[in-house]
């Protein structure tokens, strides 16, 4: 049996091991290890003398064929996600200059990809033997970001930051051969597709990818020996509401080993249901494309609104207005920077706006936060929208969210600083009320004054039947200051 977390000179050494016992699996089928990396020969073999390549990912084995076919085929892969509009694929194809993309064969491409060939992905394909995948600093992916200005940045990822922020997290969770990964997560963002896939494929962990979210199944694929789960906050939502009701689901949950949540904050109301019914302790990690993962929590460790303390290997630091950094008093604002052997290459064909994301060596992640005493990160949201400047105050949008949502009666919220003449910027509470609720504002207004301090509070609620969010289930909190 396949046994290690990885090896150093090779990305995927799982898949080429001859005693390797993990499996794949998608809802279109289940692969072993063997089938797995002679369907991904294949398709190395059909991306011979191509220089970049994109992606159609879905949430197949078709997606996950492609993902490892062209790293054998020391291709950089582009992953595209199966939404974009027309405008957003025309700038990728015109921005990547892609030569050729990967598809089911069943699949139907917007007419934006009609020129580029197509070379299809079949999972019952065999190319005899995979290559190996050397861990260097050559790309291995091309995934696009939004920022908050200007089109989509390409950013460059080489195979061996995957590699280092893989075997980070595989030491810090004991992630090992021995678990079985499950998720719903799309293909086309870190989470999904370096985590929930190149994970399992460079440990020799079973995949299950479930296609869509349920949180039924959810608890069904954990009953039938999943033991890791990786999902967002709107997930474990819905996994909360059904435990509280449910105390078979409830029992089915608890067995997991470990329960993983990131790409936006997990509120503490869903942390404490899911430890009340099911006696576990969800893990926050915190990352972003250009890092790939930053920091977690430990089961054991974990606390509601900390995302924890670096990865093995990363350097963090948080700096105020002067550039000096904050005390560890789990109080005084700043802005995140990271240094990691996970960081980007750079932004595709922008050496500019690499130079200014990384001026010092440093990540300058948008981010702001503050520090605990004990070294932990909190996360108070991002520079651009989440910090307000109000009164002469600096005033982190994630803490009145946070307690805005500890009242009964709201859902949803999202906090934001929009101009004002007298204070430079008042806060505003876009807020989603649970079924059937009702509250004054005011008295949303004073349970914050209450519960942190009165300059906190929002100055406005505006009551709203849902929060705009993106794939991955973020808020984009641009959508509702422009709306």
């Amino acid at each position: 049996m396949f046994s290690g977390r990885g090896d150093d000179g090779e990305l995927l050494p799982a898949l080429r091991a001859a005693d390797s016992e993990m499996s794949i699996g998608a809802p279109d089928g289940i692969l072993t290890a063997a089938e797995f990396a002679s369907a991904a020969a294949a398709v190395a073999t059909d991306l011979r003398d191509q220089q970049v390549v994109l992606l159609w990912s879905t949430s197949r084995l078709t997606t996950m064929l492609g993902l490892a076919g062209a790293l054998a085929a020391g291709t950089p892969l582009v992953p595209l996600n199966p939404k974009s509009g027309p405008r957003e694929l025309e700038h990728i194809l015109a921005d990547v200059g892609a030569t050729a993309l990967l598809a089911g064969a069943e699949e139907q491409l917007p007419q934006q990809l009609a020129a580029v060939s197509r070379v299809a992905i079949d999972p019952a394909a065999r190319g005899g033997s995979l290559a190996a995948v050397p861990v260097d600093r050559q790309p291995a992916l091309i995934m696009y970001t939004s920022g908050t200005t200007g089109p989509p940045k390409g950013v460059v990822i080489s195979r061996a930051a995957i590699a280092a922020n893989i075997d980070a997290l595989a030491e810090l969770w004991d992630w090992t051969e021995a678990d079985v990964l499950t998720h719903a997560l799309p293909l086309f963002h870190v989470h999904g597709l370096i985590l929930g896939t190149l994970g399992p494929l460079r440990l020799g962990s079973e995949l299950r990818h479930m296609g869509g979210f349920d949180p039924e199944r959810t608890c069904e694929a954990i009953a039938a020996g999943a033991t890791m789960l990786f999902a967002v906050p709107t997930m474990y939502h819905r996994l909360a509401e059904l435990v509280e009701r449910d105390a078979e689901r409830a029992g089915q949950l608890s067995r997991a080993r470990l329960l993983v949540s990131g790409s936006a904050p997990l509120a503490a109301a869903d942390h404490e249901r899911i430890s009340r019914c099911c006696g576990q302790s969800i893990v926050e990690r915190y990352g972003m494309t250009e890092t790939l993962m930053i920091s977690s929590t430990v089961q054991g460790a974990t606390a509601p609104g900390y995302v924890g303390f670096p990865l093995p290997g990363v350097e963090l630091k948080v700096l105020d207005d002067a550039q000096t950094e904050v005390p560890h008093d789990d109080a005084s604002i700043g802005k995140v920077l990271v240094r990691s052997p996970s960081l980007m290459t750079g932004y595709l064909g922008l050496p500019e706006a690499t130079a200014a994301a990384m001026p010092d060596g440093y990540l300058h992640t948008g981010d702001v936060g503050v520090i605990a005493p004990d070294g932990m990160l909190r996360l108070v949201g991002r520079e651009s929208v989440d910090l307000i400047k109000s009164g002469g105050y600096r005033i982190g949008a994630g803490e009145i969210e946070a307690t805005l949502l500890g009242h009964a009666a709201v859902a949803e919220v999202a906090v934001a600083g929009l101009p004002d003449p007298d204070l430079g910027q008042r806060i505003v509470a876009w807020v989603v009320l649970d079924d059937g609720a009702e509250v004054a504002a005011e008295e949303l207004i004073q349970h914050v004054a209450a519960e942190l301090t009165p300059h906190k509070r929002p100055r406005e609620i505006r009551y709203v039947d849902a929060l705009p969010r993106n794939a991955m289930g973020k808020i984009q909190k641009q959508r509702l200051l422009h709306a």
